[in-house]
């Protein structure tokens, strides 16, 4: 009996010694306690859960060596590891997640237009749906803060920056000729419609060390990873057809879209300020193909297109008008991978290239010039945390350019080769939620200049409340002067930018503000001593002028932004206003002084309507520019008079005829407002010593287009409201 009762008090011991306690607090990062913390081992079902002052407390017979998780929303989940006699009595401190979605974003000089962003200013449906657009993703940004009106040119003029100075990007790649070309007071389009992209991303300052080559604006379009459906997409359009048709398999997927444009039928309605002996043509196709592999993705886009057409444009010094024509091929393909390396090590590279052939006519003037041009990129990514991140890279641009220039008394060829090869590295560190680093440098080699330009580059954000934060960038961005410089003159250097921006953001139930005040200073820029800023016109004056990069300059200012989606049902629009302040020395300036493409004050209000019983969307879009600077040779002060405001309303109504056919309307400045982009004087002054003048107007005061979309999808409810 004695040794039964000794055996069972030996158990009851032992038993007793296999139950260990852990208990401990949880607390955040200001030592506040968590309630409602899971805590437990990890492959075991003991635990417990924190109570309101962050305790908790549980037994457990396991031994050894144990990890104990403790993990709660929107915080890092926390792992510990050690000998399960050591968790007793624990202080817990948990970090707050920051991937969550209330997580500081860098905001400064970038806008977004993506459904995946966690802030987005504009989605993808606004690119296409925006009144005064056309379907031109070039044309709906030009309503966003930061750029200047340039009716009569087309691209993107941001921040005091000329159209050469923002580049373009397809899936990370480099895109040289992004615009159809055109001719004086005929605004070029983007050569890449917006049925195959996403994704945009718009900085119109202070964007990462990535990416090179610009001084003033980088513009990220990323093509659809994977298409959700097999469709095909038909258009028939009164200014020509659109035909897009999309495949699908288990690991890829074919995408094509191709459009012909002819302005014949349209000029024989509508008047046109222009002579045309051939309308406007132009045709263009693009294709994607996309296939998944084991570990990432590969994408092939490729495009092609093609633009003809000759007229007879007003001209003072040319009594039956100056007679110009253009004839382009374009050609370019993008290939790029991105995908998981293993031990958190992910990869991105890809090429492009480009085949650019123009020939172009002027009175008896014939110039005909090829581009070549190709982008190498590499970039690898380190992802050490949810908090530290690394990525760096190297690239590699090439061009090669020739052009020949033939009238009645010359014939000659002339260009040039240029290599540039870039090195780039970026950290990002999100210290909390509420404040967050980039910071990098890049490196650009010219072969041409024999130097290298290094520029330092970082941004930061901090989270003021709940819903607004601030962010800060600076940095310095270098470009290479453009193709009508190079070939001519290469003892040049580098032009360079450095800018530094402060920006404010609020975001909240489908409402957001932005406030960005913004300084950049150029230096290197090109001047010149030639009397004509066309250097076309006159080889001989061009072949005699003397090129330098002595000059400078600088553009300061303040964009406000205001997109309510949420306040009145079915009501989605937006207001953005600019300030900018702008001068330079450059070109052949004789002083510093606001160039000609840029306007002190830009303002737009974009609104889009639906009506549920009319199976309608409505939009309107109006747009002011003050008057821009132009020169009067009939006075001693230059560049001191501005052109009067320039104001337009734009209309679209896209009318659902059923789930998966629209009939689509639009009309640019349907008040027909009186536009003049400028002015032209004559080259030799009258017998009163003045020189005459002729107002540079748009050639229509108004454009109207009807079109009507068919969607033939496997769903049968696709439509292609998101292409308008």
């Amino acid at each position: 009996m004695n040794k039964l009762i000794t055996l069972i008090v030996l158990c009851l011991i032992n038993l007793s010694y296999a139950q260990t306690t852990i208990s401990g607090k949880v607390l955040d990062n200001k030592k506040r306690p968590i309630e409602g913390a899971n805590i437990y081992l990890d492959g075991t079902y003991d635990g417990a859960t924190s109570n309101a002052d962050g305790q908790f407390s549980f037994t457990t017979e396991e031994t050894g060596t144990q990890a104990l998780v403790i993990s709660f929303l929107s915080y890092e989940t926390k792992t510990i590891v050690n000998d399960v006699s050591n968790f007793n009595n624990l202080s817990v401190v948990l970090r707050e997640d920051v991937e969550s979605l209330d997580t500081v974003v860098l905001s400064a000089g970038t806008f977004e237009a993506n459904d995946n962003s966690k802030v987005s200013v504009l989605k993808p449906l606004d690119v296409v749906t925006t009144a005064s657009a056309l379907g031109d993703f070039v044309g709906a940004l030009q309503t966003l803060p930061g750029t200047s009106n340039n009716a009569e040119d087309g691209r993107l003029f941001v921040r005091g920056g000329d159209a050469n100075e923002t580049q373009i990007f397809i899936d990370g790649i480099r895109v040289f000729t992004p615009f159809t070309p055109t001719t004086n007071n005929l605004p070029a389009r983007g050569r890449y419609s917006p049925f195959l992209f996403d994704g945009i991303t718009f900085s119109t300052g202070g964007y990462s060390a990535e990416y090179g080559q610009a001084l003033s604006s980088v513009l990220l379009l990323n093509t659809i990873d994977e298409p959700d459906q097999e469709k095909t997409d038909i258009g028939i359009m009164s200014v020509g057809a659109t035909l897009g048709n999309t495949q699908k398999w288990e690991k890829s997927s074919l995408s094509f879209n191709a459009s012909y444009i002819n302005l014949a039928p349209y000029f024989e309605i509508f008047d046109n300020r222009n002579t045309f002996q051939k309308p406007f043509q132009a045709a263009q196709g693009e294709m994607v193909f996309r296939r998944k592999l084991k570990n990432g993705l590969f994408k092939f886009y490729s495009a092609f297109d093609t633009t003809d057409f000759e007229l007879t444009q007003q001209d003072i010094n040319f009594e039956d008008g100056l007679n110009f024509s253009l004839n382009n091929r374009n050609f370019y393909l993008n290939s790029s991978y991105k995908g998981v390396l293993g031990n958190s090590w992910s990869i991105q590279t890809g090429l492009s290239f480009t085949h650019d052939d123009s020939k172009n006519g002027i009175e008896t003037i014939a110039i005909n010039s090829i581009e070549n041009s190709a982008h190498l990129k590499l970039k690898l990514k380190k992802r050490f945390s949810s908090r530290f991140k690394v990525s760096f890279g190297a690239e590699q641009f090439i061009t090669g350019y020739n052009e020949n220039f033939k009238d009645d008394s010359f014939n000659v060829s002339y260009g040039f080769e240029n290599n540039i090869t870039a090195g780039f590295a970026e950290a990002d560190v999100i210290f909390s939620k509420k404040l967050a680093l980039k910071a990098g440098i890049r490196a650009d080699y010219s072969s041409f200049f024999n130097d290298t330009e290094v520029g330092p580059r970082a941004a930061l954000a901090y989270k003021s409340s709940k819903n607004g934060q601030f962010s800060l960038a600076y940095g310095n961005f270098f470009q290479n002067p453009n193709n009508n410089i190079l070939r001519f003159e290469q003892d040049l250097e580098a032009q360079k930018t450095t800018q530094y921006i402060l920006n404010y953001q609020y975001v909240n139930n489908g409402k957001i503000f932005r406030a960005e005040a913004y300084r950049k200073d150029y230096d290197n820029l090109v001047k010149f001593d030639s009397n004509f800023t066309n250097l076309n016109n006159d080889l001989n004056n061009t072949i005699n002028t003397n090129f330098n990069t002595s000059g400078n300059g600088y553009a300061q200012g303040v964009d406000l932004f205001w997109r309510d989606n949420t306040s009145v049902k079915n009501l989605d629009y937006w207001l953005s206003y600019s300030y900018l302040d702008t001068e330079r020395n450059h070109q052949n300036f004789p002083v510093a002084a606001q160039p000609n493409f840029a306007s002190n004050h830009n303002f737009s209000v974009v609104g889009k309507y639906w009506i549920d019983s009319w199976k309608s969307q409505f939009g309107i879009d109006y747009t002011f520019a003050s008057g821009r600077p132009y020169n009067n040779p009939n006075t001693d002060e230059f560049l001191a008079e501005r052109t009067k405001p320039f104001n337009s309303i734009s209309l679209n109504w896209a009318y659902l005829i059923d789930q998966q056919k629209i009939l689509y309307f639009s009309v640019n400045n349907v008040l027909g407002f009186r536009n003049i982009n400028g002015y032209q004087y004559s080259n030799t002054p009258d017998a009163n010593g003045q020189f005459g003048r002729m107002a540079f107007r748009p050639a229509t005061d108004q454009f109207f287009f009807i079109g009507f979309f068919w969607t033939i999808s496997e769903d049968g409810t696709d439509n292609q409201l998101n292409n308008l």
